[in-house]
């Protein structure tokens, strides 16, 4: 619970008005899945130009949290959201007067681009204005209260689409980035933080990321995240429906309320597991021990259980998968002060990169089954179970943060 003192309120009002600028991020992200029947009525589009379209938010997402976590680290977090967030509404509004396919593309790389610093601007402030002791524990909460954008893209847009058309959808979302992006012009206020060597300047900053690189423990923290956010991505968002109405021949009505439930269980475990994280401690060798859970469960899934073992297997999935919440508390605790912004740049970079990965690389897993009389969802899992054993060994025999020197801690970028 929030502290009672005045600083601490100030503090969790400014992270709470932050956060609406990443459940609208979330928002955005999700939109596609149920805009695509009306856009591929309205432009006649193909599965692979749906993909495609869902697909250019996340590429641009992802491509733009190094200069997002450099921007941070110059500028501070509220100067970088308010100067890149109105990308968002900018592309919300492109796609609601899109005429052509090319448009739409267009509009999602801005609205991608614009909610790059969304959720990056929330866990360096919470690194920079509270213990860091309680770091995981908010971070999850905060990932928990944001998570409600995906809600906001099931239901509530549905009926916006239907009662008025999928332009007014966009509109309505890009109305709402537009009250987020006020709120935080008008209530979040942010002192930065003092280094040895004063603020760095842009060029600084750019070497900073070699300076990340050249530390020992990078490559294992991001071998590790490439592969865990992925999975979960890659279940709720790619192949639950599929294997459910395939395997078992589920409806669509009933798919969707096995991902709704999915998607609340993936609400509740990052905040419940913020609580639970055990420190600096012993929270690597949890984190191996529950990516290695999530992989088990992948392995039982890969197999032709029952439906309602498929469903609690994925439901497992769902709740289990809020221990990731911890690997932002690892970054937080694996890098000196002066480069938070960067560590969680480029930790995100890797989560995001990492899904369009694993879901090219399952969707070639789904191909060769097919080629050698493997059933589809038995190579899906099967090879998602694999991908998290090897990111649990890139991160389990790679260095680790010990390996970083006082020396280096102290170094200015």
């Amino acid at each position: 619970m929030p502290s009672s003192s005045p600083a601490s309120r100030a503090a969790w009002t400014m992270l709470l008005v932050l956060i609406s600028g990443f459940a609208l991020s979330q928002a955005f992200r999700t939109a596609a899945g149920i805009m695509a029947p009306p856009l591929q009525q309205a432009f006649g589009l193909t599965p692979q130009q749906l993909g495609l379209f869902a697909g250019a938010f996340h590429f641009a997402f992802g491509a733009l949290q190094l200069f997002m976590g450099m921007g941070i680290d110059v500028y501070g977090v509220r100067r970088t959201v308010l100067a890149v967030f109105p990308l968002a509404i900018v592309g919300a509004l492109v796609t609601a007067s899109a005429d052509s396919y090319a448009v739409l593309l267009l509009g999602q790389a801005l609205t991608g681009i614009g909610c790059a610093p969304a959720f990056l601007v929330c866990t360096v402030f919470i690194a920079r204005s509270f213990p860091a002791g309680r770091y995981a524990s908010i971070n999850g909460a905060a990932l928990g209260i944001g998570s409600v954008g995906l809600l906001l893209t099931g239901t509530p847009l549905a009926w916006v689409i239907e009662a008025w058309g999928w332009r007014s959808g966009y509109v309505a979302l890009a109305s709402c980035a537009a009250l987020a992006w006020l709120a935080i012009l008008l209530l979040v206020r942010e002192e930065l933080p003092a280094t040895a060597g004063g603020r760095p300047d842009v060029l600084g900053a750019l070497r900073g990321y070699g300076e990340l690189f050249r530390l020992p423990h990078t490559l294992g923290i991001i071998g590790l995240a490439v592969f865990t956010y992925a999975s979960f991505i890659s279940l709720r968002g790619l192949w639950l429906g599929p294997v459910l109405i395939d395997r078992y021949g589920f409806s669509l009505v009933e798919t969707g309320n096995v991902a709704i439930a999915v998607s609340v269980l993936g609400m509740v475990g990052p905040p419940l597991f913020g609580r639970l994280d055990p420190g600096d401690r012993t929270r690597r060798r949890w984190i191996i021990g529950f990516t290695i859970a999530c992989a088990v469960i992948f392995a039982l899934m890969a197999l032709r259980v029952p439906a309602a073992v498929e469903v609690g297997l994925s439901l497992a999935i769902g709740i289990v998968s809020g221990y990731m919440v911890m690997q932002y508390a690892d970054v937080r605790a694996a890098y000196p002060s002066h480069m938070t912004g960067r560590a969680m740049a480029v930790f995100t970079m890797a989560m995001f990169l990492g899904v369009a990965l694993m879901q090219w690389l399952t969707g070639l897993a789904a191909s060769a089954a097919t080629v050698l009389g493997v059933e589809t969802y038995t190579a899906v899992f099967g090879a998602i179970a694999g991908f998290l054993l090897l990111g649990t060994a890139l991160y389990r025999f790679l260095p680790g943060p010990r390996a970083v020197s006082a020396e280096t801690a102290q170094s200015t970028p």
